[in-house]
């Protein structure tokens, strides 16, 4: 009798994200690019000038969930065109997801006629079903999406520009092409990491960067806030912050 043991190959990223997922998105900010004195920032974007994280009107359809993250895929929705219609649909964006690293987020950016963008919910449970079995965790939009109830018992992250209960004819006009939404730009393979607090992007080669010094960070910060509860007087609480990211004005 012999034993026959199959090898299954792991995801090389999957300890990587296990542990992104545990840090709060704002946090991931943090070392991205939102303190660019502080030494465990990257600095990889200038905080006010460039749109690398998602603005008030996106909200988190899941807060319960926690943070997620993945590789961006991108795509563009809107009213069908008939110089264009018909050359993409839905199934190249499913493609999209099937061909990129695991796990994806799909960034939809939502191009309607003013009178119509709060009205089409666009993402519903068909939608998220497919694109969860192609290995994606999240959805994030401009625009709204539906069928929020259905897609909780899913497990798949949503954060939007709201929700509503129906939509019209519409059609794909991009697949992998950059995209804005919420005020963030992603382009395809970026990572993504959201929360309940919005959404950040940056490129894939500096995870594992952002995850030492995001943890680094939470140490520090864990150490100051047990200070901080403990502290009695302002002068108490100058002394704890003294050279660090919320410092007070030496002088």
């Amino acid at each position: 009798h012999r034993q026959v043991v199959q090898l299954v190959a792991q995801n090389p990223d999957d300890q990587l994200f296990a542990e992104l997922r545990k840090i709060d998105t704002p946090t991931i900010t943090n070392v991205v690019a939102t303190y660019p004195k502080n030494p465990l920032c990257l600095g990889l974007y200038n905080p006010w000038t460039e749109n690398w994280y998602t603005d008030t009107s996106i909200r988190c359809v899941y807060p319960e969930m926690g943070a997620i993250i993945g590789y961006a895929v991108t795509c563009v929705y809107g009213l069908p065109d008939p110089n264009y219609s018909g050359r993409l649909s839905f199934m190249d964006v499913v493609d999209a997801l099937d061909a990129m690293k695991k796990p994806t987020i799909l960034v939809i950016q939502q191009k309607w006629p003013p009178e119509l963008m709060n009205k089409a919910g666009l993402a519903g449970e068909m939608m998220a079903t497919s694109m969860q079995a192609v290995g994606c965790v999240g959805l994030l939009s401009n625009g709204p999406s539906r069928d929020v109830d259905a897609i909780r018992r899913m497990k798949f992250q949503m954060l939007l520009g709201g929700v509503t209960a129906g939509h019209g004819e519409m059609a794909v006009q991009s697949v992998n092409a950059p995209v804005s939404v919420g005020g963030m730009d992603v382009a395809p393979g970026e990572l993504i990491h959201m929360d309940e607090n919005g959404a950040v992007k940056f490129p894939a080669q500096h995870a594992r960067a952002v995850l030492k010094n995001a943890q680094a960070m939470l140490a520090d910060e864990a150490d100051k806030l047990e200070k901080m509860r403990k502290a009695k007087t302002a002068a108490e609480i100058r002394a704890i912050n003294s050279g660090g990211t919320y410092g007070a004005k030496k002088g």
